[in-house]
């Protein structure tokens, strides 16, 4: 993340684990990763690394790829990328 675009966080910042990161640039997400604003970067590796099971991490960090695919969703809501740059 973006250290710069961590300051204006008001939760912990995250670091990415080693397996996160293969994952997304396995699925040539990485760059659709990096595009999304720090606090969703920042909530997605926290919501991951917040599941007490192995499955619920999986299922977790399928819904963040199947999302960064989407393009306009995040956490299973609408999220329109135009407006987000605006700010």
């Amino acid at each position: 993340m973006d250290p710069k675009a961590a300051k204006g966080l008001k939760r912990p910042i995250q670091t990415m684990p080693e397996a996160v990161s293969k994952v997304l640039k396995a699925a040539a997400l990485m760059e659709a990763y990096k595009a999304r604003p720090a606090y969703q970067q920042n909530d997605y590796l926290g919501w991951i690394a917040r599941a007490k099971l192995e499955a619920t991490r999986e299922k977790r960090l399928r819904q963040m790829l199947d999302e960064l695919r989407q393009g306009n969703v995040y956490m299973k809501m609408r999220w329109d990328p135009a407006s987000s740059r605006k700010r």
